[in-house]
């Protein structure tokens, strides 16, 4: 610090230092800040002291400059005294003897200044006696340890009560005085003064009686509270708070009991500030350590008691157990010690001082003071009537009174809330503290429940306030101000709801008053904030408390008595009980009950029937917990298979769509649940919402629908509700309309429908990766059922407005939401259907005209408004090409019509009206039924026939309209800008095949959709080749469908079936409907030019043979399914199968194939794939029942007209055949590319001995096979004939040899025998002239002219169907063929004249005068070619050039050697005249025998000579394959006993001895069977033979591979 008094003024004293040092403290002195001029003056004082010691100045001029400053402060005397004691301690530390002495003359100069009693104060005794203020300092220090003792030591002797009991009394007589008058505090604080004063009571004890007489006069707080205050200036200040110590001290022994009243006073001592809470708290027990131990041993407690109940126990255990127990709980009945803390925190919440009482619960564990009722009850006091206000003003319900609370006297007490805002700054504080323990109190549960409704109404009212006006009043900050404060509200709102209404529900004893209470402020929370809440409910609340673990305990255990006696019985005792522990505890009780469910799914039925005890906020928080359990991340959803959806899954679906249908539950959640689910990808829980829309619509989505729940769907709405679903849904008016708000306000139903729409393509691409492949069919079917169910639904609930406001036109649906075509269409349909519906409806309207065509012309006027932008759109779905053949409107009109606009179900509009007759007459037959009830009913049942009528004549009006516009529509519908099999190919490829497969009404759709074109007789569209698309290779598409997609495909077909069959019936039908329809046009010309004349027109007979290929079809590729070991190949076919049974197999051997090789999978598949093996015993015997209704080949198509019947001849020019139009002829290619994998060298083999026979016009057929060479069932269908073939005779075997048999696959495929009528024409008059010669006049000859004419017709039909394949192919080719033809031609003849020709005719054929070489030769040739053609992998281009010509030489060939199956009447006569007639013939034919054996001898070892050693085995599988057609038409042979008979007869007619050169076929059928089992001679006789043709044959077959050489 700086010196004040610089050295010159001590040098310049007398000159100028004395005045300045004089002026300095004079300004010091006047100094405003008293603090700093007090030290200032302290300072300059002391330095002049200190130069006076030091010797720089003398005593006297300090004293006397000292008497001139003394007056300028009134303490100057005082300072100057701690100057000098300062300077005294200095100095007598000094050895400088000098400075001593200059302070003691300083000190006696001064003496006058500072008065003696302030020196000795202040100075050390020895000082003061050298100063000789006192005599002797010894005795000095002795007389002031005197004085303090008595002073600070010496207890005064105040008279206590007993002593002095007249003082007392009066103070006592003083305070309990009537308080009421005028009578004051500060009165009788001056009458308590004098009687302390006078009978010298103790201060303390008379304080201590003051608090005595408070306690029992509390009603006089305004009294006592001012008369302590006042006392307690006398007091020290903690005086007080020691005695309130005490008092509570004298209450702490464990028998004691501290009163209420003492609680009390020490609270309104506490709220007025007369004492510190914490000098109070340290009082109190029991301490805070011993509170914490005690809330930790509660916790420990309830886990034990939760481990008990969750503990199985057995019985020897229990009895121990129970001991134990009751020891325990006598320890627990001795009474805890007195908590006076908590009794303090009480009276202090009673009187309303919640900030002390704030301080005291926060010293304690949570919920630790709460959980003490008394506390609690107290705390739930000052809440209400701190809500008392905003309570009254808006949570109070309409016309309810109510009990008003008072507000507490106390002034301090918190403040009353008249806003929201200061209801959360003061009331939502003390909620908290209060936590679960608010269950004691229900009305002031309600109270706070109802104060949040309220505030959500001003919230919502609020917010839309600020939503609406955001933009305008950006500026007003007061706006967005008022938001904040509602969202900060509405947080503190959610949080009390978390921490406090719901745990303390939990602790209620069941009220489901409660439970709706707060269902009314939760209903105007979003589900997703609910469900937060139910969730930290339900896995975090209960773990708060110990008071909630031992709830949660409980409620479990009950849960578990109660469901394990539900059952159907006792659903309604069981369901109260279930009611009443839901309505405190619903999250754990429903997650017990869905925990059972998903493993007994038997239970689902009983639980759902005893929910309907329960609250709305019950079975919200129902739908949060099933959520929750789908959502369960712990559960697989796959079985562990890998191939099948977990059964708890399947189980909490059915649960949901039970559920939901039944009780209001809010949907949001769930369908929100399954929209995240689907957009990440996952497909499983779309079981959730296909069963709730089921359930909830009555939309069911099964394949197991019959025919005629399948009619009905294709009716108006109140139809397929009578009669489309296997349940009778009823009642679906309030749940469907529950399901479509939902998805509406929730922006749910598209976005669904889209992704539901994509994920179809998902569960392939990306979900399926590792999922077995059944797994992933069975969510593709689950993913595309759900869409059509949920399609289905929007169109029928949703408004037109609705509906064509959220679904976007198609374009945008494809292009970019990527939806699948199908898929959009199907969506959009509905739209086109609202539109066209209201465009009509505008235009009827405007224009009164009723009639019928202008209804028809407004209604064609609508279609094409809504339709053109549809057809502009879907321009861009495809690529430009696809419209050269169909047009855009085509396209739109095929996919936005339904099986509603094509046909009236009038079939199923009778069964429904007549099970209404029916049940009104079983009403009025009823004796039972009250006489009201029978006429509601009635009333019901008439209405609904009147529903029914009339929406039938609604839709009949509506088809005509539609059918009227098709036909105006249908010319511009075909393009054909390529060829009609182009055109047909898009027809199937974009429209029929994706739509066939959507839904099984869209499968029927199809079938009847094809068959509408057909009867419009659309330009362009060739039925005939859409057809045997169709039926011809099904294996691929069978094998890429799912389940669902093969049932839906299945019912396609048998739809298609059944047109078929019905044409097939009946020519009389064939004519009307097919007859001089473009569709069945078999020459196919130059686009531009359809109409045709009757010769191109495909006849009924040739039909025939058409759908008989087509049903060999269908075998071939099932037998193919079946034999690929393939599950879904397998399972798909006999869906399929099952599924047209009622059209196929209608043809005896096709059915006996398809039993042998179905009985084989249920053999093979028994152990190891038993789904497998279930749907292949379940299709067997089906067949079985149905074998009865089949027929032999024969009657499905060949009729028996005289043999001259035959179509006009056409006259055949030169070698070509070419009185056969050669569009037919090249047609056949297609056909036989398509159905048959023959190849090239085949092919041109045969081509050559076509040509050679049809130049020498022969119509005697040589023995002739052709195999289709791939199909793997042919093989083995064949060896199991031959081996039964084996077992009959060998005259049966030589007979085979002789007789020779058309092969089946000629027949079915029509491969062979195409041309046949053709060539049969052109020799008509031949073959009659050798009937007459050469036909002995035996019915078995007369048999053969049938067979021969049967064939022809036959080949008719393949030709026909051959036709229609190939168009544009048929016109390259004819420019090559003569050419070809002629070199062929040529070359045959060659051959024919260096073989020379004996004109012996062939025995068991038709007599022919043409060279019997000559027939066998071509015969042999088309052995080897067929041989040969087994050789070639690949089909080069000459297949198309000369399969042409094959198809001649095939045709004739086949005439005269088709065994028909003949009825067993017929038979019957052909035996008895065989046997009469066989003796006489038998020499004569001997004869003819053996020329013929050695005609076949020398031809055959020629032609056989040099077939390498794989070729001959195929001939033998082949000649297996000849062998045992005789017996069956088409290629899957059957046995047939009769013929076998038959067969015996003719062989003894024929020939009665027969040689070794007898049949080359029988030595081939049996190397070709499977074992030989019985070698005779005749097998001996062919090796023998075998070897002669082998050493000749070779030069013929040179000749053959070198004019194929030519062909290549």
């Amino acid at each position: 610090m700086a010196a004040l008094l610089p050295a010159e003024w001590i040098k310049n004293w007398e000159k100028g230092g004395k005045n300045e040092f004089v002026q300095l403290c004079r300004a010091l002195s006047e100094n405003k800040n008293h603090d700093v001029g007090f030290r200032d003056i302290q300072q300059a004082l002391y330095e002049l002291a200190y130069h006076v010691v030091r010797g720089n100045l003398k005593h006297d001029q300090a004293s006397n400059v000292l008497g001139d400053v003394i007056e300028f402060r009134e303490d100057m005397p005082s300072i100057l005294a701690d100057v000098f004691c300062i300077l005294d301690i200095e100095t007598s530390c000094l050895e400088e003897k000098n400075k001593r002495d200059h302070f003691t003359q300083l000190v006696l100069a001064c003496l006058y200044l500072v008065s003696d009693t302030v020196l000795k104060e202040r100075l050390d005794p020895e000082t003061l006696e050298s100063l000789g203020l006192i005599k002797q300092s010894q005795q000095f220090n002795q007389k002031s340890v005197k004085i303090k003792t008595k002073l600070f030591y010496k207890q005064q002797k105040f008279n206590l009560l007993r002593e002095e009991n007249e003082g007392y009394a009066k103070l006592i007589a003083e305070l309990g005085q009537d308080l009421s008058g005028n009578i004051t505090s500060d009165l009788i604080l001056e009458n308590i003064k004098s009687l302390i004063g006078c009978f010298n009571l103790d201060p303390n004890r008379v304080l201590d009686i003051i608090l005595e007489v408070y306690e029992c006069r509390p009603e006089y707080d305004d009294f006592f509270v001012p008369l302590i205050e006042s006392y307690m200036y006398m007091c020290e200040p903690q005086t007080l708070c020691h005695i309130l110590g005490f008092k509570f001290k004298f209450y702490q022994d464990p028998s004691g009991e501290t009163p209420s009243s003492l609680y009390r006073v020490a609270a309104v001592l506490l709220q007025h500030n007369l004492i510190d809470l914490e000098d109070l708290y340290v009082h109190l027990l029991p301490g805070d350590n011993a509170i914490i131990e005690e809330h930790k041993r509660e916790i420990v407690e309830a886990k034990q008691i939760v481990r008990k109940l969750t503990m199985v126990v057995l019985s020897s255990e229990k009895t121990e157990e129970k001991e134990k127990e009751k020891e325990k709980e006598e320890e627990k009945t001795e009474k805890p010690p007195d908590n006076q803390k908590l009794g303090l925190l009480e009276a202090l919440l009673k009187i309303g001082d919640w900030h002390h009482a704030q301080s005291i619960m926060d010293q304690m564990p949570p919920f630790y003071s709460t959980s003490h009722k008394p506390i609690a009850i107290a705390l739930c006091q000052l809440v209400h009537v701190t809500i008392e206000p905003l309570y009254r003003r808006v949570g109070v319900p309409k016309g309810a009174k109510g009990s008003p609370v008072s507000s507490l006297p106390n002034k301090r007490a918190p403040k009353q809330a008249e806003s929201f805002e200061e209801l959360r700054k003061e009331v939502f504080n003390m909620l908290c503290y209060l936590g679960p323990h608010l269950s004691h109190d229900p009305i002031l549960f309600a109270k706070v429940v109802r104060l949040g409704k309220a505030f959500m109404k001003e919230a919502g009212t609020v917010k839309k306030f600020v939503s609406d006006r955001v933009v305008k009043f950006q500026s007003d900050g007061s706006k967005q101000e008022d938001k904040e404060k509602m969202e900060t509200l509405f947080s503190c709102l959610l949080s009390i709801t978390d921490q406090v209404l719901l745990p303390s529900l939990s602790l209620m004893d069941c009220n489901a008053c409660m439970s709706e209470e707060l269902w009314g402020m939760f209903k105007t929370f979003p589900y997703q904030y609910r469900y937060r809440l139910y969730g930290q409910w339900k896995n975090e609340t209960y773990n708060s408390h110990p008071l909630l673990v031992k709830v949660k305990a409980q409620t479990i255990d009950r849960a578990k008595y109660i469901m394990k006696r539900l059952t159907k019985e006792n659903v309604k005792p069981s369901g109260r009980q279930i009611g009443k522990l839901s309505h405190s505890n619903p999250t754990i009780l429903f997650d017990y009950i869905l925990s059972q469910i998903q493993k007994y799914d038997n239970l689902i039925t009983p639980v759902v029937d005893s929910l309907k005890y329960l609250t709305s906020l019950n079975y919200d928080v129902l739908a949060y917990c099933i959520i929750e359990a789908l959502a369960n991340p712990e559960k697989e959803r796959m079985k562990h298979d890998d191939t099948t959806i977990s059964s708890w899954l399947q189980s909490l679906a059915s649960f949901c769509g039970a559920i939901f249908r039944k009780y209001p539950i809010e949907l949001a959640g769930l369908l929100q649940y399954v929209a995240n689910q689907l957009k990440a990808g996952k497909s499983f829980d779309l079981l959730i919402l296909k069963e709730v829309v089921q359930k909830m619509a009555g939309i069911e989505i099964t394949e197991e629908m019959t025919m005629e729940q399948l009619e009905a769907m294709t009716g108006g709405e109140q139809l397929k509700a009578e009669g489309g679903y296997f349940g009778q849904i009823r009642n679906t008016k309030k749940s469907s309309q529950r399901l479509k708000d939902a998805l509406l306000d929730h922006d749910l139903a598209l976005p669904l429908c889209l992704l539901m729409a994509q994920q179809r393509n998902g569960v392939v691409f990306q979900e399926g990766g590792e999922k077995h492949l059944k797994l992933v069919g069975k969510l593709y079917d689950q993913c595309h059922d759900t869409l059509v169910q949920f399609g289905g639904f929007l169109a029928s609930n949703l408004s037109t407005e609705d509906y064509i406001k959220r679904v976007p036109s198609i374009d945008v649906l494809c292009n970019e939401f990527h939806t699948p075509h199908d898929a959009a269409f199907f969506l959009s349909r509905p739209m086109y259907a609202h539109h066209i519906s209201s465009k009509y409806d505008e235009l009827k309207k405007a224009e009164k005209g009723n009639k019928q065509q202008h209804k028809v012309h407004k209604y064609i006027t609508s279609c094409e408004l809504v339709m053109a932008p549809v057809h502009e759109a879907v321009i861009s779905l495809h690529l430009p090409k696809v419209w050269d053949d169909i047009s855009p409107q085509f396209y739109a009109t095929f996919w936005s019509l339904t099986m509603y606009d094509l046909a009236v179900p009038h079939s199923s509009y009778d069964r429904e009206v007549n099970k209404l007759k029916v049940q009104m007459k079983a009403i009025d037959d009823n004796q039972e039924m009250p006489p009201n009830k029978k006429k509601k009913e009635k009333e019901r049942c008439t209405a609904l026939q009147d529903k029914l009528l009339e929406e039938e004549k609604k839709q009949l009006e509506h088809v005509q309209r539609v059918l009227q516009r098709l036909k105006l529509e249908k010319d511009n519908w075909l393009l054909a800008k390529s060829t009609k099999n182009e055109t047909i190919t898009k027809f199937l490829q974009l429209c029929i095949f994706p739509r066939c497969i959507f839904s099984a009404i869209d499968a029927v759709y199809c079938a009847h959709f094809v068959e509408l074109v057909h009867q419009q007789k659309t330009p362009n569209f060739s039925t005939l080749l859409c057809y045997d698309r169709v039926f011809s290779d099904i294996i691929y598409t069978v094998a890429s469908c799912t389940e669902n997609e093969a049932s839906r495909y299945g019912r396609f077909l048998c739809c298609m079936l059944e047109t078929v069959t019905r044409w097939h019936s009946d020519r009389v039908i064939y004519e009307k409907e097919c007859g001089n329809y473009p569709g069945f046009l078999t020459i196919l010309r130059a686009t531009g030019f359809d109409g045709g004349n009757k010769a191109d027109q495909l006849d009924y007979e040739n039909f025939r043979h058409v759908v008989h290929k087509w049903h060999y079809k269908l075998t071939k590729a099932s037998v193919h399914c079946l034999e690929t070991g393939e599950y879904t190949h397998i399972r798909n076919i006999l869906i399929v199968l099952t599924k047209i049974l009622p059209w196929y197999p209608k043809v005896l051997n096709l059915g006996q194939a398809l039993e042998r090789r179905v009985h084989k999978i249920c053999q093979e598949e028994k152990e190891k794939r038993p789904d497998l093996y279930a749907l292949a015993m379940g299709y067997s015997g089906q067949l079985k029942s149905r074998k009865p209704f089949m027929i032999p080949e024969n009657e499905f198509h060949h009729k028996d007209p005289p043999a001259r019947n035959a179509v006009p001849a056409t006259v055949q020019n030169g070698p070509g055949g070419a009185g056969m139009p050669t569009s037919l002829a090249i047609n056949t290619v297609r056909l036989e590319e398509g159905a048959t994998e023959e190849t090239a060298d085949k092919l041109k083999e045969k081509s050559q001995g076509v040509v050679k026979v049809i130049n020498k016009t022969v119509n005697a057929t040589p023995k002739v096979t052709t195999s289709n060479g791939n199909s793997a069932s042919n093989s083995k269908i064949i060896k199991e004939k031959d081996d039964k073939e084996k077992s009959g005779k060998e005259k049966d075997k030589e007979k085979k040899d002789k007789t020779p048999a058309a092969t089946p696959e000629m027949k079915a495929l029509g491969k062979d025998g195409k041309d046949k009528p053709k060539e049969e024409r052109a020799n008509k008059d031949e073959k009659a002239r050798e009937i007459k010669e050469k036909t002995p006049k035996s019915d078995k000859e007369k048999e053969k002219v049938k067979k021969e004419e049967k064939a022809s017709k036959e080949e008719k039909s393949k030709m026909v169907v051959t036709i229609i394949e190939s168009k544009s192919t048929a016109e390259k080719e004819r420019e090559k063929e003569p050419s070809r033809e002629r070199d062929l031609a040529k070359e045959i003849k060659s051959k024919e004249n260096a073989k020379g020709g004996e004109k012996v005719p062939v025995a068991g054929s038709l007599k022919s005068p043409v060279p019997r070489s000559e027939t066998s030769e071509s015969e042999r040739e088309q052995k080897r070619r067929k041989v040969d053609t087994h050789s070639s992998p690949s089909h080069s281009s000459t297949v198309k050039d000369n399969l042409n010509e094959l198809k001649d030489s095939s045709a004739k060939h086949y005439i005269n050697h088709t065994t028909p199956t003949l009825s067993k009447s017929k038979e019957r006569e052909v035996e008895k005249k065989d046997l009469d007639k066989s003796r006489e013939r038998s020499r004569e034919r001997e004869k003819k025998d053996e020329k013929d054996r050695k005609d076949r001898k020398r031809d055959h070892s020629n032609s056989d000579r040099e077939v390498p050693q794989d070729s001959t085995k195929r001939r033998k599988e082949e000649n297996g394959t000849t062998g045992s057609s005789k017996h069956s038409k088409s290629e899957s042979p059957s046995d047939s006993p009769r013929l076998n008979e038959k067969e015996k007869e003719k062989n003894k007619s024929k020939s009665s001895g027969k040689d070794k050169g007898d049949s080359i076929k029988a030595e081939k059928m049996e190397k070709s069977s499977s074992g030989s089992k019985k070698e005779s001679r005749h097998d001996k006789e062919k090796t023998e033979k075998k070897e002669k043709r082998d050493s000749t044959g070779g030069k013929e077959e040179k000749k053959h591979h070198k004019s194929s050489d030519k062909h290549r």
